[in-house]
């Protein structure tokens, strides 16, 4: 447990070592805030919370600078104690660029990653809503080849999911058309996951009771939609010429690779999972050793259907977390309003 005065002292180190980018010692801290302290009595504050694991010394005469354990205080200190906000102007831009933007869920989600990287100057990600969460508007199947078919399902947000899926026997299209039909009469306006678990039971209980061909069909469609598989097709990185120099360049070639990768989305969703407006990493490491000196910032979004994805920054773990959290929660809310309109 740290003391007022230590919890002063260490995020005025933190946020004097955003500012500056230098280690801070104690002279310093006094010129820019008015702790009313002498500076024998900061060194021995700053010696304790160096023991503690909260600041480190990276060079014997230098001065202080924060260490992840700090820095998660630090965030957790502005979330918890200091409401954030950004200006009017800063506001009247985000939702300038947001209102231009296409109809479609899938450009607007886009648009918004790409505004957030140009405004926060740092790595953008725009996470979809999962298929399982969406609502079934219209599913349709459409003959490519012997055994084979291509699996177009439409929600009611505007998202399109495309897959090709592997027949057991050769269909024609009419008798594709038939399964779809059923589907779309008898799921249209259900929960992607409600029509999986509906489909589960019935296909268990009642095969009987089903056409020979529609059985088949919806065996296909029930494993499509609980393979999933393709959950992240909507990713949308933007900014990569934002990445911060203290990486060098094989960093680079390991983070760029990773943002193409389908692991890493996942591993980025279930550290987001669950959690409901603003969520602050502090140190990607666990994610890709190459990010240790990274963190990210996001906010999940949603829209009147209930679908909901996620939406952030990630940059390096020195950023500026007073002005950039607030940019991102506005975002988000901006993203779930522009949605629940359309």
């Amino acid at each position: 447990m740290l003391n007022e005065r230590q919890k002063k002292i260490l995020l005025a180190v933190t946020q004097s070592h955003i500012d500056l980018n230098i280690p801070i010692g104690s002279l310093l801290l006094i010129k820019r805030y008015p702790l009313n302290l002498s500076s024998a009595t900061i060194r021995n504050a700053m010696a304790s919370l160096e023991q503690m694991g909260y600041i480190t010394q990276p060079h014997t005469s230098a001065g202080r600078v924060p260490t992840e354990k700090g820095y998660k205080f630090y965030v957790n200190s502005l979330l918890e104690d200091h409401p954030l906000s950004i200006s009017d102007s800063m506001s009247y831009e985000l939702s300038l660029r947001l209102k231009s933007t296409e109809n479609d869920s899938n450009g607007v989600i886009k648009k918004a990653a790409k505004t957030l990287s140009l405004l926060s100057h740092n790595l953008a990600i725009a996470i979809p809503p999962k298929i399982e969460d969406m609502v079934l508007k219209h599913v349709k199947f459409i003959k490519y080849d012997k055994r084979k078919a291509l699996s177009m399902l439409i929600s009611d947000e505007g998202i399109v999911k495309n897959t090709f899926v592997e027949l057991d026997k050769s269909y024609t299209q009419q008798e594709l058309d038939k399964a779809a039909h059923y589907i779309n009469s008898n799921f249209a306006g259900k929960q992607i996951k409600d029509v999986k678990e509906i489909l589960s039971y019935q296909l268990i209980k009642d095969q009987e009771a089903y056409d020979r061909i529609v059985t088949s069909v919806l065996y296909l469609f029930n494993d499509y939609i609980i393979m999933d598989d393709d959950i992240l097709s909507l990713n949308s990185f933007s900014g990569t010429s934002y990445l911060p120099d203290l990486v060098d360049s094989q960093q680079v070639k390991d983070i760029l690779r990773a943002i193409e990768d389908k692991q890493f989305m996942l591993k980025l969703l279930n550290q987001l999972s669950g959690s409901k407006g603003i969520k602050v990493v502090v140190g990607l490491e666990s994610i890709i050793p190459a990010m240790s000196k990274m963190s990210m910032v996001a906010a999940t979004y949603n829209d009147d259907k209930r679908s909901g994805g996620a939406i952030g920054i990630i940059g390096p773990t020195c950023m500026n977390y007073k002005k950039l959290i607030p940019i991102v929660d506005h975002t988000a809310k901006a993203l779930t309003r522009i949605l629940s309109e359309n």
